[in-house]
């Protein structure tokens, strides 16, 4: 394993997910870390290791306490997605 990746933002180690978390509350500590150190660049990688979290919880009362930080991570990627094609856009005309 590549010990400068695990400092990365956002990165949950895939270990963790094969184990799967330990318990509820790891695992929305793990989503919550993800929420408020993704980047643009990390984005979708880092939703799907959120994705993966969420399913490793158990009940939907724990399940629901993660919510925020999924539809956070979910509106960032929106954004970041729609920002990035936007500057696509932005450049096809120019050469046309």
């Amino acid at each position: 394993m590549d010990s400068r990746r695990a400092d990365a933002p956002g990165f949950v180690p895939l270990a963790a997910l094969r184990q799967g978390a330990s318990d509820p509350r790891r695992a929305l500590a793990d989503i919550r870390h993800i929420y408020f150190k993704t980047t643009r660049q990390t984005i979708q990688h880092d939703l799907a290791h959120a994705v993966e979290l969420l399913k490793s919880i158990p009940t939907e009362a724990d399940r629901e306490k993660a919510r925020v930080y999924m539809d956070g991570l979910a509106q960032m990627r929106s954004e970041w997605n729609r920002t990035g094609r936007r500057k696509e856009e932005g450049t096809r005309k120019k050469r046309e």
